[in-house]
């Protein structure tokens, strides 16, 4: 189980979790082809792209890990990138059976390196993304600690998005919906309550398990309800009431205690909450 600074370097920074040198050889080869694939896709569009997640990190399991990546664009992406990433992902996913689904970010480099973005998804890339391809964005960004300013802005918006995970739960239609559905929902409580307690524990990691597991130190009434929400990350299920209980039973309390000791992710003009 991880210590206190965790994650950190000597002067109390995050270190940037992951790197190529960790993929394992059964991900080598989807790692490559995402390479070839995101460049032939995008051309000059394309300013960088990262992986990020279990793949990078050297924790992924076969056939269970999806594959995440994080493209910076030259320019705010439009319907044609999107629908480009739609195809790159599903082709991806379809050909390689090591991995279970693949995710596409995909942004603005000028988004990405905004004032307004700096402590959610500036932080995001210079910390937990690994470079693929391309000039690495994080070179422009701060060094970060793991404070109250970072936990507010990456996650201080759950009030916000239990709104969106209620009607997403209620539109889910087949057991592959719910699948992803549980998958991701449990993965943002899980993550939310790991920043709630970061800047008293005063480190990082992105393992849900010890995630929940120092979550619990502090708030042990609410450890079982978190162990379980982790456990339906790491394997998700298509039973709606295991996922209606991790959401109900939790979330409702992880944002307003959220809310009560960090506050609220500072609005972003324009636009919805991320999901």
């Amino acid at each position: 189980m991880g210590k206190p600074g965790a994650g950190l370097d000597a002067d109390g920074y995050f270190e940037r979790e992951g790197s190529l040198g960790r993929v394992q050889e059964p991900f080598a080869p989807v790692v490559a082809a995402a390479r070839t694939r995101i460049a032939e896709a995008y051309g000059a569009r394309l300013h960088s792209a990262y992986l990020y997640g279990s793949v990078p990190r050297g924790t992924a399991r076969p056939g269970r890990s999806d594959l995440d990546l994080l493209l910076a664009l030259h320019h705010e992406p439009d319907g044609e990138d999107r629908d480009t990433a739609e195809v790159l992902g599903r082709t991806l996913d379809e050909e390689f059976a090591q991995i279970d689904g693949v995710g596409v970010l995909l942004y603005g480099k000028d988004r990405l390196l905004s004032e307004q973005e700096r402590y959610d998804l500036g932080w995001f890339l210079a910390c937990l993304c690994t470079p693929l391809l391309g000039d690495d964005l994080a070179e422009h960004l701060p060094r970060y600690r793991p404070d109250a300013q970072l936990a507010r802005e990456a996650n201080g918006d759950l009030a916000a998005l239990l709104p969106r995970f209620r009607r997403r739960l209620a539109d889910a239609a087949t057991p592959e919906d719910l699948l992803r559905l549980s998958r991701s929902v449990c993965r943002h409580l899980v993550r939310t309550g790991f920043t709630l307690v970061m800047p008293r524990w005063g480190g990082w990691t992105s393992d849900l398990a010890e995630s929940a597991e120092i979550f619990g130190r502090y708030y042990p009434e609410r450890a079982a309800q978190m162990r379980a929400a982790a456990a339906v990350a790491l394997e998700p299920t298509a039973d709606p009431a295991v996922l209606q209980d991790c959401l109900e039973a939790l979330g409702p309390w992880l944002a307003q205690e959220y809310t009560a000791r960090l506050g609220t992710k500072s609005p972003r003009p324009g636009a919805a909450a991320a999901s």
